[in-house]
């Protein structure tokens, strides 16, 4: 069979919708509360937002800076907020 008619026939995958981008990081974020809660052996979870979203925020700071070569105009708009927000939370993680 010819590389042409190989082509014409190949089935096109779609690509990645954005909710289907997101389960990854949902799967990965729940594995980790479920360890976490586990781990916990029947004491009380405190902070469990603050620590996830910190966690998850830091993680997404640092790759989006490294993404984007520290360019931080670039990485205020991959991340859809003002670039004085992007700075305060460089800040908060000591990433600045």
């Amino acid at each position: 069979m010819s590389a042409v008619i190989q082509e014409s026939t190949a089935i096109a995958v779609p690509l990645p919708t954005r909710e289907r981008r997101k389960e990854p990081l949902r799967a990965c974020v729940q594995s980790a509360l479920e360890i976490y809660f586990k781990d916990l052996d029947g004491h009380d979870a405190e902070d469990v937002y603050d620590m996830v979203i910190g966690q998850v925020e830091q993680a997404m700071l640092e790759s989006v800076m490294q993404q984007t070569r520290s360019n931080q105009t670039r990485a205020a708009e991959v991340l859809g907020i003002n670039r004085s927000t992007l700075r305060k939370k460089l800040k908060l993680y000591d990433l600045l």
